[in-house]
């Protein structure tokens, strides 16, 4: 009976090696799903916003606008805020090309637009350098100049029942 102990004894510390060994190895498989579905992952909704700390005594800076390259020079995009505004004038479309701004302001005469702006940009420190009669096509086109190589140019046009106003505002002017 003594020689069936030590085999015992072996037999045991071996399968603890086993166990242990085993217990110690990778998988080697690749990881994903379990076959009963996908684990959950985090979705838009279960992600937090960040707060953004703001002092609520600030105004956001405005941005500044592009340029466009035109025939008669360089433009802002739009016009700076503050700058006079035909009553009752709204943005339009009228595919002639790049413009600070394009407005429809109704069945108004050329003539009345000018009467407008004109006053209006001079108020503001601009001169009047050119102001056209009207065309055969009965627009009217005035030009200003400000400090520097500031020019500004607007161009009211009936069509139809309604007059169109382009005002180009050169990049020399002022931003702000």
């Amino acid at each position: 009976m003594g020689l069936h102990r030590p085999r015992r004894r072996h037999a045991l510390v071996t399968a603890v090696l086993v166990l242990l060994v085993s217990g110690c190895t990778t998988d080697s498989s690749p990881s994903g799903p379990s076959p009963s579905g996908p684990s959950p992952t985090a979705g838009p909704s279960d992600i937090a916003p960040t707060a953004i700390p703001t002092d609520p005594d600030t105004t956001p800076e405005p941005t500044i606008p592009s340029q466009t390259d035109t025939a008669w020079g360089r433009i802002w995009d739009r016009l700076p805020e503050g700058f006079p505004e035909y009553p009752g004038a709204a943005p339009t479309e009228s595919g002639a090309g790049p413009a600070s701004a394009i407005l429809d302001v109704g069945d108004v005469e050329p003539a009345e637009v000018a009467g407008y702006y004109v006053p209006a940009l001079e108020g503001l420190g601009y001169s009047t350098l050119a102001r056209s009669d009207p065309r055969e096509d009965g627009s009217i086109e005035v030009e200003w100049a400000g400090e520097t190589t500031c020019r500004i140019r607007m161009t009211s046009t009936p069509l139809g029942g309604t007059t169109i106003v382009e005002i180009m505002y050169g990049s020399g002017c002022p931003f702000e």
